[in-house]
C-alpha cells in the first residue's frame, strides 16, 4: 500500500462538512490500496464543486467545460490507454449539461471510470434545482417547489447496458473505498454515483436523511448484479429505501478494442508511418 500523503494536492476550498471530503478521502485510500501512483492516473473534471476534486489530488488533470468531462476523458484514454483515466462530475454537470455525452459513453464503453457527485442541487451556483432534485423541493429559483420528478440516471445506464454501475454514500467511507476500487479495476465503462450531501444549499438530503434510508444491496438475499431486470428495479428505487453498492455488472467489448491501432500500444508511444508535416502537406 502506498502512503496517503503521496496524493496530497492544494488546500481545499469546500465548505466545512461537505460530502466531498468523504469522497476525496475514500478515493485516496482506494488509490493507495491499489498502488496507483499519481503519474499513472489522469482526472478530468467539469464545472461545479465536483470540478475542484482533482485540484486537491496530486495527479495528471484537466478541467473541462460544463458537461464535457467524458469527451475529454475518452480522448485521453484513446491517446494513452496506459493511463488510468477518471472523469469526475456533478449531478447537474453530468446528467444535465452532459447528458448526451453520458449516453454516448454508455454506448461506446470506453475503459474509464466516471464518478458522479450527486448532491441533488447546483451547489457552486448557489442552490438551484438539478436533474436529481426531488419533486416538491423548494429552492431560491423554484420557490413553489420542483414540479416534476427527478431523473433516474442509473436506470438509464442499466437500460443502455452499462458495463459496471455502482452507488456509494459519502458518509460510509470504507464501503465507498471498496466501490472505488471495483470501478477503477473494472474493464469497461464504470459509472459510480456517490450520494454527497451539500451542507450549504440542500437542507433536505442531509447525512442524517441518507443514513435512515441507504442500504447495501449486497446484503439482499437475491442479490445478483448481473440480473438486468433486478438492476433496473434497484436503479429506480428511491425514497424510503435507497440502494448502494454494485447495482449492475456485465462484460462488454471496450471502445479501445474496436481500434486495432491501439493493439500496438498507446498512441503517444507510437511513431506515425508518415511525418505530421507530410500529412499537413496533403491539405495545401
Amino acid at each position: 500500500m502506498l502512503p496517503l500523503d503521496l496524493y496530497q494536492g492544494i488546500e481545499s476550498a469546500w465548505c466545512p462538512g461537505c460530502g466531498n471530503f468523504g469522497m476525496l478521502k475514500a478515493f485516496k485510500q482506494a488509490l493507495a490500496e491499489l498502488e496507483i501512483k499519481p503519474e499513472e492516473i489522469a482526472l478530468v473534471s467539469g464545472i461545479g464543486q465536483s470540478g475542484k476534486f482533482p485540484h486537491y489530488l496530486k495527479c495528471n488533470m484537466i478541467n473541462g467545460i460544463h458537461g464535457r468531462t467524458l469527451p475529454v476523458a475518452t480522448g485521453i484514454r484513446l491517446a494513452n490507454h496506459g493511463l488510468k483515466v477518471v472523469a469526475t462530475a456533478g449531478d447537474g454537470d453530468c446528467y444535465g449539461e452532459g447528458g448526451n455525452h453520458l449516453l454516448s459513453a454508455l454506448r461506446k464503453n470506453p475503459d474509464l471510470t466516471l464518478v458522479v457527485h450527486n448532491n441533488q442541487i447546483y451547489a457552486l451556483t448557489k442552490g438551484q434545482a438539478s436533474p436529481t432534485t426531488d419533486q416538491g423541493i423548494k429552492t431560491l429559483l423554484q420557490p413553489h417547489g420542483v414540479p416534476y420528478p427527478p431523473l433516474h440516471a442509473l436506470a438509464i445506464a442499466v437500460a443502455q447496458d452499462v458495463s459496471w454501475l455502482g452507488r456509494g454514500f459519502a458518509g460510509r467511507g470504507e464501503h465507498l473505498t471498496g466501490l472505488y476500487k471495483q470501478a477503477l479495476t473494472h474493464k469497461g465503462f464504470a459509472l459510480l454515483e456517490v450520494l454527497q450531501p451539500c451542507v450549504s444549499f440542500n437542507k433536505v438530503n442531509t447525512f442524517q436523511w441518507y443514513e435512515k434510508r441507504v442500504y447495501d444491496v449486497e446484503a439482499e438475499p437475491d442479490y445478483d448484479p448481473e440480473n438486468e431486470l433486478w438492476a433496473y428495479q434497484k436503479a429506480k428505487e428511491w425514497g424510503d429505501r435507497i440502494p448502494i453498492g454494485v447495482i449492475y455488472r456485465r462484460s462488454r467489448p471496450t471502445l479501445e478494442e474496436a481500434h486495432p491501432v491501439l493493439q500496438a500500444g498507446p498512441l503517444v508511444r507510437q511513431h506515425p508511418e508518415r511525418p505530421v508535416a507530410a500529412l499537413l502537406a496533403d491539405f495545401i
